[in-house]
């Protein structure tokens, strides 16, 4: 029986967890039914050859999991998903892929897929993506794990600019993390070799860039945004 916590987090007892398969391929059905019906952990209760039929078995029959292709007949896969996310289901959704490249990737994390898996891989890690899925967990493929990686970075460089730290020189975002590690002006000096009157230069210059006013503005800055510097 399927059980939603607050957190996000989904747990199944006495039920298995039921799945949902679309792609248009009969063969590579098959293997990924046999591989997932295997592991005695989840129920394949309905398989969709297009987008379209994807849509209606999952609307139809609500499983915990749909395992859509990227590219199928009709609609596509994202599109699948981001019909059944207006829709507000409960069924969780991982896409099946064969492109590498980071413009893919990037369509589907913006539809908000927690699983993504590369079809020349799906035997091996189709069951632990159902798996981490089902715990509230996102899954990507280990080997297009470095796509997860620019994405943070891509993400990370936004909020810098979004927030006016990409204009700060080395020097001083340097200072504004000792400030976030509660640092005075004197021990700035000290741990950077520089004088009291050069620290006080840099967090006037901070202030300035990152348009911070008050007696406490920058140390509230920098203890609030710590994680950035």
């Amino acid at each position: 029986m399927k059980k939603n916590y607050g957190d996000g987090r989904r747990r199944f007892e006495e039920e298995t967890a039921t799945v949902v398969i679309a792609d248009d391929h009969p063969l590579f059905r098959k293997g990924l039914r046999d591989f997932v019906s295997t592991s005695g952990l989840y129920e394949i209760v309905g398989e969709a050859s297009n987008g379209e039929e994807a849509l209606d078995v999952i609307m139809k029959l609500k499983p915990d999991i749909a395992i859509l292709d990227i590219n199928m007949p009709g609609i596509n896969g994202l599109d699948v998903a981001r019909k059944v996310s207006a829709r507000k289901l409960n069924t969780e959704l991982i896409i099946l892929t064969m492109y590498e490249d980071a413009e893919h990737f990037e369509l589907a994390m913006e539809t908000g897929i927690m699983g993504y898996v590369l079809k020349d891989s799906a035997a091996a890690d189709v069951v632990s993506c159902i798996q981490s899925v089902l715990s509230g967990k996102s899954y990507i493929s280990p080997s297009l794990s470095h796509l997860l990686m620019k994405r943070s970075v891509k993400s990370l460089k936004g909020i810098e600019k979004k927030l006016g730290v990409d204009n700060l020189t080395g020097s001083e975002r340097k200072v504004l993390k000792l400030i976030s590690e509660g640092k005075s002006t004197k021990d700035i000096a000290d741990r950077l070799f520089i004088s009291v009157k050069t620290v006080a230069a840099h967090r006037s210059n901070i202030c300035g860039k990152l348009d911070l006013h008050g007696t406490n503005a920058l140390l509230k800055f920098a203890l609030e945004h710590k994680e950035l510097l």
